[in-house]
């Protein structure tokens, strides 16, 4: 699978409150969720945002509280993945059980830019900056997260298998 989008960039150490903020926790759905998707850091995320656009960060994204509605909003803005440094371990396994592509890769968090065109293939884990003919290499994802990616999230992928047997 492969994805191309347009870079949204932030810093080091944006945690689930900025993402999501917590006055907008009173509802768990995605389209409510994504009207308020990084709005006490970047109050125009929402209206530049396009479908398939990838976030890139800096060290620790995801820190602080453990909810899981900071992926689901970053999914539902139309955010097709998110490269960052490293990840905070919960929010790195809350992406992964709500579908969200999430790859760790410090050289190309440092060196994307705001605005540059990416172009990731998940299979091999190659990050191509198209705007400056840069790439770099990500650990692609063991198989077993490929499939709950591929299906949108743990809950589609347990309910596929235990249809499916």
């Amino acid at each position: 699978m492969k994805v191309k989008g347009i870079v949204h960039k932030y810093a080091d150490n944006v945690d689930t409150d900025v993402i999501i903020p917590a006055r907008y926790l009173t509802s768990a759905d995605p389209g409510h969720l994504r009207q308020h998707c990084m709005e006490d850091i970047d109050s125009g995320f929402v209206s530049r945002v396009s479908e398939g656009d990838i976030m890139v960060a800096g060290k620790n994204f995801g820190c602080g509280s453990s909810r899981e509605h900071a992926p689901v909003a970053i999914k539902a803005s139309g955010i097709s993945l998110v490269i960052a440094e490293d990840f905070a371990r919960i929010f790195y396994r809350n992406a992964i059980n709500v579908g969200l592509p999430i790859l760790e890769c410090p050289e190309a968090a440092k060196a994307i830019q705001a605005g540059d065109e990416l172009e990731v293939d998940f299979d091999t884990g190659i990050i191509t900056d198209n705007t400056r003919g840069e790439s770099w290499q990500a650990k692609p994802f063991p198989e077993f997260i490929k499939k709950i990616i591929d299906a949108g999230g743990l809950l589609d992928y347990t309910r596929r298998k235990i249809n499916n047997g």
